[in-house]
């Protein structure tokens, strides 16, 4: 096996790196630092690379997603994911661009739970109810890393201890969620955690995709499939109602891909509740916990696809409805309103408190594992 140390250029950003070559293929992975938090803690990135060219740029700060790169129809590689250059942006400002979410991704009413006859009352920060882990969530630890690679992938694993109490959550948690990229570009999402305590648990990334790029605009020209048949609708705050309802003959039924633009106007009230959308979609599956296709995307523009496979029973679609340019991000660019998707795969929001939807809970004993992959590709 050969190896060579040379450099490599991603995102504008030059990058030490030691690849090894052999009959197996390339694998490459590389480290620097991102920025200094006010603590004096350094912050690094990670960046992932695979044999056909596309890499993913990850922090251990909140495994943030900050750059994804992938070819378009003509042979170019653009950054198709919404995010920041520096860290302070990452701390103040976010909208959660390409976090880790936790320990409860989506909303819990008026942040209060009741577990095993115990009430628990969390950090609330969107008006009355809490939302993605609280005020101090996981988007804003540095988690402890790991870096690897074998034949055909690289991968970062990422490690995070909250406390029992942590924003108000029961049970000491522990956390891994490993990042792996593969030569079939497949960006593989492995999310792990276990208590000392029962507690409630929901795990996602809040990524921002834009398949024309990160600067590129608006995403209403993209053309999606939700596999679902069924959704959660919510109230004016978006807490579900406890519902399980049919997307039949509403603006969300995207069994049949259409444009995310075609019925984002629409005066049907959950459109006007959520300003579009921000919803929870109950996905088909053959069999709970059942790993298979959530969603597809296509870009007319650029040819690029994205495809979710997920074991978990939802996924929150949400449309970049409160971007409003006061975002400027990754090389200036400034992200206006609907100007990046997210595809959230996840348990329902305030699961705690609808008896009838997925158990959230977590216990002594037992281990939480789940998998997201984003598959990106070219159609068309």
């Amino acid at each position: 096996m050969n190896r060579v140390l040379g450099l490599i250029l991603v995102a504008g950003v030059s990058f030490s790196l030691l690849t090894c070559v052999s009959d197996k293929g390339i694998d490459r992975i590389s480290v620097k630092p991102f920025g200094t938090l006010e603590d004096g803690r350094e912050v690094q990135i990670f960046a992932l690379i695979n044999a056909q060219g596309s890499s993913v740029e990850i922090l251990d700060l909140g495994g943030i997603i900050v750059t994804l790169n992938t070819v378009d129809r003509n042979g170019d590689f653009d950054d198709i994911t919404l995010g920041f250059d520096n860290v302070q942006q990452y701390l103040s400002a976010n909208p959660f661009f390409g976090t880790l979410v936790g320990r409860y991704a989506n909303r819990i009413a008026r942040g209060k739970f009741t577990l095993d006859g115990e009430e628990y009352s969390l950090a609330i920060n969107s008006g009355e109810n809490a939302i993605h882990g609280g005020l101090v969530g996981f988007d804003k630890r540095i988690w402890q890393s790991t870096s690897s690679s074998s034949a055909h992938q690289s991968r970062l694993s990422l490690t995070l201890i909250s406390a029992d109490g942590d924003q108000g959550y029961p049970g000491t948690l522990t956390v891994n969620v490993t990042y792996t990229l593969d030569d079939d570009n497949r960006l593989t999402i492995d999310y792990r955690a276990t208590t000392d305590k029962a507690t409630v648990i929901n795990l996602t990334n809040h990524a921002y995709f834009n398949l024309n790029g990160h600067a590129a605009g608006s995403i209403l020209d993209h053309e999606m499939m939700i596999n679902a048949d069924h959704y959660t609708p919510a109230n004016n705050v978006s807490i579900p109602t406890g519902e399980v309802a049919s997307v039949e003959g509403t603006p969300l039924d995207f069994r049949t891909p259409k444009t995310i633009g075609r019925d984002i106007g629409s005066d049907h009230e959950q459109i006007r509740f959520g300003s579009g959308y921000d919803h929870n979609f109950v996905l088909n599956k053959s069999e709970p916990g059942a790993l298979e296709l959530a969603a597809t995307v296509y870009s007319p523009a650029t040819g690029r696809s994205l495809r979710v496979f997920t074991d978990q029973p939802g996924m929150q679609l949400y449309t970049g409805n409160f971007l409003n340019g006061s975002a400027i991000g990754k090389g200036g660019a400034q992200y206006n309103h609907r100007n990046g998707f997210c595809l959230e795969t996840q348990h329902y929001p305030d699961s705690p408190n609808k008896p009838n939807f997925p158990s959230t809970v977590l216990r002594p004993g037992e281990q939480f594992a789940s998998r997201t992959i984003f598959e990106f590709g070219l159609s068309r």
